[in-house]
């Protein structure tokens, strides 16, 4: 029995890591995109909206929306498994709270370093994506992780509905009131010429918050049969967030946060509001990922890449960035080339990082209480 239990808590982290390494692929063609492709579409808010959307350069884009919500659902999730296993070592809760509350400032911290390198620069230097929602969420769950998941669910779930009404407040007010309600809210500038925020922190907190719940639902099953049962529970929520996307893209009102559908194409129906995100975004990103957790937890999907890197994917976030965009300048192709340069590149930098990743994963391995415990 005890063997058992082993294997199912090491298939358990294996099928989490291997989504996020899973969705660090995608991630890096959407990146790989926008350091070479000249035709990127970036039009997933009401305010960027236009049509029509070629497909090609659309579906490139498309399938890398599952790598944000993904990433950051199972940031909770491992917010949880983590505090059980630093509880198992002996750790307070204040002691667990601190390594939180650090590492969730560093990640906000390098944000700014990525948006400063890598940002559009226009309108404004700094902008606040993904890292910024990350980072400020592991500060906020330091607090949010004690309280009671019964509470957390339901909290969350209508934080996910009232984020359109939130989202609506903010348009017409007034800095400095606009700079805190964009923060947390809605998209759009903070600070005029200098800070701009395309993850609000609210939305994507709830997300959080919602994989924070699910970690802690893994960590109360029993050893014996709980990759099945995780796998059961996905595939419902999956199929209910997917039938949520189907029913509010297809009434095209509320849920969309304003981007509707212009026609009734596939492109259309796909073509859902990110920035801020809607309850069409969450139910058609959370659902696919649902669904492809439940296989991994399933059909045992260990891929050994995909696994790699799933478990070092804040270091290889911050190392292809700067290649994709060094390569794309050295070569004199930023932003100048088309989907073939893309999709080379992408293919290039992973096989490039994989064996850095390799070693990076050793290290941390060997120094469980250095640096690497924050990246």
């Amino acid at each position: 029995m005890a063997k058992n239990g082993a294997v199912e808590q090491e298939q358990r982290l294996i099928a989490i890591d291997w989504l996020r390494g899973l969705v660090m692929v995608l991630m890096t063609l959407d990146h790989a995109s926008g350091a070479f492709n000249r035709g990127r579409l970036f039009t997933d808010s009401v305010v960027m909206d236009r049509y029509p959307l070629q497909a090609p350069d659309f579906f490139t884009r498309w399938v890398t929306h599952l790598c944000a919500p993904t990433f950051v659902f199972l940031a909770g999730t491992s917010i949880a498994l983590s505090a059980a296993r630093r509880r198992q070592a002996g750790d307070a809760p204040g002691a667990i709270d601190r390594h939180l509350v650090i590492r969730g400032l560093i990640i906000t911290a390098l944000e700014l370093w990525m948006s400063l390198v890598f940002g559009p620069h226009a309108p404004a230097p700094i902008v606040f994506q993904v890292l910024y929602a990350l980072g400020m969420g592991m500060v906020c769950m330091a607090a949010l992780r004690h309280l009671p998941t019964r509470w957390l669910v339901p909290l969350a779930l209508v934080g996910w509905v009232v984020s359109e009404p939130l989202a609506a407040w903010t348009i017409g007010l007034q800095l400095p009131l606009a700079a805190v309600a964009r923060l947390l809210f809605n998209f759009g500038i903070v600070v005029p010429k200098l800070i701009v925020v395309g993850y609000p922190l609210f939305p994507w907190l709830c997300s959080m918050v919602l994989g924070y719940c699910f970690g802690q639902w893994l960590l109360g099953l029993p050893a014996e049969g709980r990759s099945a049962r995780a796998a059961r529970l996905l595939l419902g929520w999956g199929v209910g967030l997917l039938v949520l996307f189907l029913v509010l893209r297809g009434l095209n009102g509320l849920g969309n946060m304003g981007l509707f559908r212009h026609d009734d194409s596939l492109v259309q129906w796909l073509h859902v509001s990110k920035y801020p995100p809607s309850l069409t975004f969450w139910g058609l990103e959370l659902g696919l990922a649902a669904l492809l957790l439940a296989l991994a937890f399933r059909a045992r999907l260990h891929w050994r890449p995909l696994v790699l890197l799933g478990q070092t994917a804040l270091f290889f976030y911050l190392l292809h960035a700067h290649l994709l965009d060094l390569a794309a300048r050295l070569l004199g192709m930023h932003m100048s080339a088309g989907l073939l340069a893309t999709y080379v590149s992408w293919a290039l930098v992973i096989l490039v990082l994989l064996p850095v990743c390799s070693w990076y994963r050793g290290y941390k391995r060997r120094h469980p209480h250095g640096w690497p415990q924050y990246i």
